[in-house]
């Protein structure tokens, strides 16, 4: 485990933000659940001071320094149209001289509003599908024309779920310790499966107990834990040790509930805990990803999923109000 550890830190970043996320008490919140409320903390990667935060920028920083180390200069991604990933990439480009191509899918806004907005504003080449299963096709595509003009493009897969990208969010979890953190239960919204994968590793390496609740935003528990359980696979190959060196104790939990209809559409859970976070502790969450972990979050403490004396960490992964 020292090993990997090491190489994990060995690995360069590209420094878009040079301070770690605060971690804060939600009293007020703790109150309005009730006297069976456990403690609760929040990670503000909300507040990490590059392109409006959140947890993207964690991984930016490693896929943006396994970029330069290709020597590339054209950043290629994909994402939905209010796509968090993609506006961290676009301003990634932006703050590193590179060009970026966004390959985005679903109904445009007109006028643009929210990320698609910030994506124009960085200054990114968007191009329109109308499906998510054009938009593989739509990168490779994206990456000849790049190679064609003499560029040397990077290509990103969706919410830049790769080893290195989950690797950059295995490295925050050193943050919780600086802060002398210790929670018994991280829960954030999961999705495309680099931060759950990032932070099961960087739980086992760092010797944090917590266990790791990913509150699925779309897809079954199955499906899903699957691909964690693949994503720490290979980052475990990346880092030369066994699979199992990076999961250690650490079940993959997957809760499926809060999906609702599914991606992008807000149930009425994830509205009321969205509204009951604002009215508390004044804090923002988003309708796709953090008001669905935060409603999981609350549903476990209805629940009684937790002990009074346990500590209950929510990692705040940003995103746009819509």
């Amino acid at each position: 485990m020292a090993t990997a550890l090491a190489t994990l830190m060995s690995k360069p970043i590209v420094e878009l933000v040079r301070h770690r996320s605060p971690v804060d008490r939600l009293s007020r919140l703790e109150r309005a659940l009730g006297p069976g409320c456990p403690q609760l903390l929040i990670k503000r990667d909300d507040l990490l001071t590059f392109a409006l935060g959140g947890n993207k920028v964690r991984k930016l920083q490693a896929l943006a320094a396994e970029a330069r180390r290709s020597d590339a200069d054209t950043l290629i991604t994909c994402g939905a149209v209010q796509s968090n990933h993609a506006r961290v990439t676009a301003a990634t480009g932006a703050a590193l001289g590179w060009h970026v191509v966004l390959v985005l899918n679903g109904a445009r806004p007109d006028p643009p509003t929210g990320n698609l907005r910030l994506d124009q504003l960085f200054g990114a080449d968007i191009r329109f599908v109308d499906r998510r299963e054009d938009r593989e096709a739509t990168m490779d595509a994206a990456a000849g024309d790049a190679r064609r003009d003499g560029r040397t493009p990077f290509v990103i897969p969706v919410g830049g779920s790769t080893p290195v990208g989950a690797m950059g969010m295995a490295r925050g979890v050193a943050e919780l310790g600086l802060d002398g953190v210790k929670p018994d239960v991280i829960i954030h919204a999961s999705s495309s499966a680099g931060t759950q994968a990032g932070l099961i590793a960087g739980c086992t390496l760092f010797g944090s107990r917590a266990r790791v609740v990913g509150v699925s935003a779309d897809e079954p528990a199955a499906a899903l834990a699957a691909r964690v359980a693949d994503l720490i696979d290979r980052m475990a190959v990346a880092l030369g040790a066994r699979p199992e060196t990076l999961k250690g104790s650490h079940p993959i939990e997957v809760d499926d509930t809060q999906v609702g209809e599914g991606y992008g559409l807000v149930t009425p859970a994830a509205r009321e805990a969205a509204a009951l976070l604002a009215r508390t502790e004044g804090i923002a969450l988003d309708d796709v990803y953090t008001s669905k972990a935060m409603a999981g979050l609350i549903a476990r403490v209805r629940a009684g999923a937790f002990a009074k004396d346990d500590t209950v960490l929510f990692w705040h992964t940003g995103g746009l109000i819509g």
